[in-house]
């Protein structure tokens, strides 16, 4: 049961009305997460909104299949059932059942990598990795990576502190 119900939209004022639209005008969808966070749109805006820009710059620079699979395994790592839900549902349509055992391009695993190591402690990333992770990726790619990380790790404790139920 989530401790703050999603938003109850016929009764959103104005302002909010304005950001769901500008959401779903980008093509974007409403979950039960964006239902809760619009009860304050500083709150969505921040977290959902400054997520996808960050997600779309990760994407353009190592591609969607590689942001999809980092982000999903820092939602693994940090054991969010809604983000798990979702990115599960993602890779299921992408044809992918079996997310361990997956043939994974060089880069990709060492981001999965890096984005376990990042959810479960990010003071103790081991040097080794970060020197694997300096050879494959140029710096801007390094920020963007860490900095949707920061994002996913928000994205995942909002969902479990507020109990948010993960889409049917």
């Amino acid at each position: 049961m989530p401790r703050i119900n999603p938003l109850n939209l016929q009764t959103a004022s104005q302002q909010i009305h304005a950001a769901v639209e500008s959401h779903l005008s980008q093509g974007y969808h409403l979950t039960n997460e964006k239902l809760t966070l619009l009860h304050n749109v500083t709150a969505f805006e921040a977290l959902e909104a400054q997520s996808y820009a960050v997600d779309r710059e990760l994407q353009r620079l190592v591609g969607k299949r590689a942001a999809d699979f980092f982000e999903y395994a820092i939602s693994v790592e940090n054991d969010c059932i809604v983000c798990t839900t979702y990115f599960g549902k993602l890779l299921r349509s992408m044809g992918i059942e079996d997310f361990e055992h997956f043939a994974f391009t060089p880069e990709e695993k060492l981001m999965i990598e890096y984005g376990r190591a990042i959810a479960k402690n990010p003071k103790q990333i081991p040097d080794e990795l970060f020197e694997r992770l300096r050879t494959a990726f140029d710096e801007e790619t390094l920020v963007v990576m860490t900095t949707m990380a920061v994002f996913m790790i928000a994205n995942n404790v909002f969902n479990d502190a507020l109990q948010v139920e993960p889409e049917p």
